[in-house]
């Protein structure tokens, strides 16, 4: 039998390509499965997004039917983040399922150096309170030409990344029938 170095070449190279799979062990029987041991084996699975920063990464939420949070996780099928997550994105279920989690807004009064937790309705209250007053004393009914304006420039507002563009154009609609001039939105800063 007369071998070419080509050849000889070819037949060592598959030799040894069949050795190494060799080595490597191949099992065929079946695989256990541990899904049933999964804590969101049952649970409802939505799709979000991240609400911290502008990028938008999708997000997939498992809950329970009462509504419990079980796990956060990037989504593999988002086109932006594809599965990926920042720190603050990747610890969004400890943000979210945290014993030492505030649920009720803080208050300083004026000069004070303490915070003391108050209802919500107040907070609301307080704010929408300070929200009239800062606009009566500081709204411009007629510029210096004489032009109808009506404008507050002591109030700015700086919209949410977490927002959708149907809830930023009726927010922007909401600021503009106060008055408001300096509308700015997280995604632009």
């Amino acid at each position: 039998m007369s071998l070419t170095r080509r050849e000889f070449l070819k037949w060592s190279g598959t030799a040894g390509a069949a050795a190494a799979a060799m080595c490597l062990g191949f099992d065929l029987r079946p695989v256990s499965s541990y899904a049933a041991d999964l804590k969101i084996l049952k649970a409802k699975e939505t799709t979000s997004i991240c609400p911290y920063c502008a990028v938008g990464c999708g997000l997939i939420v498992h809950t329970k039917k009462s509504g419990k949070l079980l796990n956060a996780e990037g989504d593999p099928d988002h086109p932006i983040n594809e599965g990926a997550l920042c720190a603050k994105g990747a610890a969004l279920y400890q943000m979210t399922v945290n014993k030492n989690r505030m649920k009720n807004p803080l208050y300083r009064a004026p000069e004070s150096d303490e915070w003391e937790e108050i209802e919500w309705d107040e907070a609301i209250e307080k704010i929408a309170k300070r929200i009239k007053e800062t606009r009566d004393a500081t709204f411009t009914e007629k510029n210096a030409k004489g032009q109808m304006v009506n404008r507050t420039t002591g109030i700015a507002h700086v919209g949410s990344a977490a927002l959708d563009n149907e809830e930023c154009w009726l927010l922007q609609g909401i600021m503009r029938a106060m008055g408001l001039v300096y509308i700015e939105h997280q995604a632009r800063i």
